[in-house]
């Protein structure tokens, strides 16, 4: 994989890469997408759909520290016939030097019983906290809100947002930013601290799923140069193995800083999303473009889109 740094022999097309000289046509991908099992709004069988419709050719489902959607949306993709191609993956909850950083898991088996047993180990601890921040808010005038933000969930993953859309519906605030900003950020009435694994730990569950473990959004965690760069260093010392270089409203100043850090460290580019629900600023696919010097992921690790479907069917079976 580390002979591709200097691989000039890529073209870009449409915002996706294709060897030169390949006669097959430009695939996209959005590699970080949710669905309702965590904290997106659609099933996994609208999202899918809504992915053929954005001309997504193939899509990874990342759900917060749960694969439930993933044999819901598959089945959907072979009973319908669609055209696209599901790769299996996760969105893992780390800490890391007191930040929550977030890392994808891409091409995981989703049926692997000990991977299975690790993430039930962070649905426990998003049940935990849920529980205590529910506890604090009926401090503060939001009796009994925990049986209603599950529901929310729909058996899956528990997030902050559930609760910030739980507000939201019942009056305490106009929008998901409000509730934020006066109940759930840090120092306010129902904020609680996570209690997530380790951002190494994540990766090594990752890899013994048979999966590839990427940076999500590194911008998104508003770190400054010094420890972003850090970020970078240590999650490729942990083992880490891409970054997403492109994500909506990214500049490319900002798709440039993030592509020399993979450089720096031995890490290749992932696009994503991160897709939760229809808004203005953001959509499946939109945007995911990167420059023709960049190692893209699937350049790396071919397998990861050949074996896609192969590593879902074992859960519809």
């Amino acid at each position: 994989m580390r002979d591709l740094w200097h691989n000039s022999e890529i073209i870009r097309a449409n915002g996706v890469f294709s060897p030169a000289g390949a006669t097959f046509d430009p695939m996209k991908f959005d590699l970080h997408s949710h669905t309702y099992y965590s904290d997106g709004v659609l099933s996994p069988a609208e999202l899918v759909t809504r992915a053929v419709t954005n001309k997504v050719d193939v899509l990874a489902i990342t759900d917060h520290d749960t694969v439930l959607g993933l044999a819901e949306a598959q089945q959907t993709i072979v009973s319908q016939q669609l055209p696209i191609q599901l790769i299996a993956g996760v969105e893992i909850s780390t800490s890391w030097h007191e930040f929550e950083i977030h890392i994808v898991g891409l091409g995981i088996d989703p049926a692997d019983d000990l991977f299975h047993r690790r993430l039930a180990t962070q649905q426990q601890r998003r049940i935990e906290r849920a529980q205590e921040m529910a506890r604090r808010l009926t401090k503060h005038q939001v009796p009994d809100c925990f049986e209603q933000v599950l529901a929310l969930a729909h058996g899956g993953a528990i997030t902050r947002t559930h609760f910030a859309r739980h507000l939201v519906n019942i009056g305490k605030a106009n929008s998901l930013s409000g509730v934020f900003k006066h109940y759930l950020a840090r120092g306010k009435a129902g904020y609680v601290p996570n209690n997530w694994i380790e951002l190494a730990e994540a990766v090594q569950w990752i890899h013994d799923a048979g999966g590839v473990a990427v940076l999500a959004h590194p911008l998104k965690y508003k770190l400054n140069g010094k420890w972003l760069t850090r970020l970078m260093k240590e999650f490729s010392e942990a083992g880490g193995d891409a970054a997403e270089v492109a994500s909506p409203q990214q500049t490319p100043v900002q798709k440039r800083e993030i592509w020399r850090l993979c450089q720096q460290f031995e890490l290749v580019a992932s696009v994503g999303s991160d897709f939760h629900q229809p808004t203005d600023w953001n959509e499946l696919g939109r945007g995911l473009y990167m420059t023709d010097d960049i190692v893209p992921l699937w350049q790396a690790y071919p397998d990861l889109v050949d074996a896609a479907v192969s590593a879902i069917e074992p859960v519809l079976n």
